[in-house]
């Protein structure tokens, strides 16, 4: 009967893929929906790649994915991924179902996956990864994610014992994931930028998690990652497999140490983050057999996604759109954070309302106050132009974190953001968007242009 009832559901959604591309519609999560509706155990009984690579965490796994799938592409492997679609267990149905023959085969050598945390009891007691990365575990929204305990208990609870784990051993929470899985780590040798303690706001986890005791720095970095220990007992952060020894912004290379040796890897990025995404692609890719050259060569031409961060110099003022995720506290600080190390003199477009939650008037604003607009207070940053209906409510933290008023500026419609930007006083703007204002971002920079 389960069998029946699969291919019921597989024939019936492979129409609703040719449906919707007839109507000219993105055949993203609908039709794998679909198929999970008429048959609970679809992802069980559909074929699937040989080798799998998953990517969870609460940070970065869109640049991570996007960063393996250019690169295997690049190397010439028949891939397949949900790239284009939901990270859910029915964005994963959909990829399948458009890669899988009439006969429920296969062809392609190896899926790349983006998997929401949350989802992963809904996928991988069907589909198993041979290698899952985990770039970090973070407090995310309120609403969706609650704790990190919540999520993690979630992923372990879901985890396959066979799967290898590609973990951050800067973060004292992700790398303790799967206590019985096979494991490689990855992380970043000590930067002269680091401290003994951090001052943000959110430090997830501060106390041993074996006894309790207040847990010491070597080096810390951000949050809770760094190079953490417990004075009373032997908990440490793990030792990495993959070690950034040297960032070289001049030259755009990162070094990396593995097995003893050192080899250089083009910079795609130079902010913190996009080194941990492209340290943590580099490992998994490393660890299936992508030889070193193919993966250096390909780097050197990638560039994080325009819906990520996009950079353009419009009349000598350098403008830099980047994704400010609304209602996650810890990806807004390390926003924050790059921006006011920029050199020069800058102005900012915030608009980071969630448009699904502010449609509705029901977003939790509780985030505002884990975030760290302090970082936004620096002579450096000469203006911030807040745009959208919770305009009120960002002009009143960045008060709280002692911006001078007379840098600050609200404006309701969005679009209108760009008309107070003192353009003859800066050497940059930024915008920071939220996730469901990429739309918004890119008329703001048309605006620019036209000004």
């Amino acid at each position: 009967m389960g069998k029946l009832r699969f291919y019921i559901a597989f024939y019936t959604a492979k129409i609703a893929i040719i449906a919707l591309r007839i109507l000219r519609r993105n055949a993203t999560y609908m039709p794998g929906k679909i198929a999970i509706k008429i048959c609970p155990e679809f992802l069980k009984y559909i074929d699937k790649p040989q080798k799998i690579i998953a990517v969870t965490g609460t940070n970065g796994k869109t640049t991570v994915c996007n960063i393996i799938n250019d690169i295997l592409i690049d190397s010439g492997y028949n891939i397949l991924n949900n790239r284009l679609g939901s990270n859910l267990n029915s964005g994963l149905a959909t990829a399948l179902l458009s890669k899988a023959k009439l006969n429920n085969k296969i062809k392609q050598d190896i899926a790349v996956f983006e998997v929401d945390e949350r989802s992963s009891k809904l996928i991988y007691k069907y589909i198993e990864p041979n290698y899952l990365v985990c770039t970090n575990l973070f407090r995310d929204s309120i609403k969706r994610n609650a704790h990190t305990d919540y999520i993690v208990n979630i992923i372990n609870s879901s985890l396959p014992k066979n799967t290898t784990l590609i973990l951050n051993a800067d973060d004292l929470i992700s790398c303790s994931l799967g206590k019985e899985n096979p494991k490689v780590y990855f992380g970043i040798d000590k930067l002269d930028t680091d401290v003994e303690e951090t001052s943000n706001i959110i430090k997830d986890i501060k106390t041993c998690p074996i006894c309790d005791t207040k847990l010491k720095y070597k080096y810390a970095r951000y949050h809770h990652i760094g190079k953490a220990y417990c004075p009373n007992c032997d908990f440490a952060s793990p030792e990495s497999d993959y070690l950034v020894t040297k960032i070289d912004k001049e030259n755009k290379e990162i070094t990396i140490k593995h097995k003893e040796m050192e080899h250089k890897y083009p910079m795609i990025a130079d902010s913190i983050f996009n080194i941990y995404n492209t340290l943590a692609a580099i490992a998994v890719l490393r660890e299936i057999g992508v030889p070193e050259e193919k993966i250096q060569a390909s780097l050197g031409t990638i560039k994080i996604v325009e819906t990520r961060m996009s950079e353009e110099i419009i009349n000598n003022k350098k403008v830099i759109t980047h994704l400010t995720k609304g209602q996650n506290p810890v990806a807004a600080s390390r926003v924050f954070d790059y921006v006011q190390s920029e050199p020069g003199n800058k102005a900012i477009i915030l608009i980071i309302d969630d448009c699904d939650d502010a449609k509705n008037s029901s977003e939790n604003l509780t985030w505002l106050y884990d975030a760290d607009f302090e970082l936004l207070n620096k002579d450096g940053i000469k203006q911030i132009i807040i745009g959208g209906v919770r305009a009120n409510d960002y002009y009143l933290r960045l008060l709280f974190a002692g911006v001078p008023e007379e840098k600050l500026i609200k404006v309701e419609n969005e679009l209108e953001t760009t008309k107070f930007i003192d353009k003859e006083n800066v050497d940059t703007i930024f915008i920071l968007h939220d996730i469901y204002k990429y739309d918004v971002a890119l008329k703001l920079k048309d605006n620019l242009r036209e000004e």
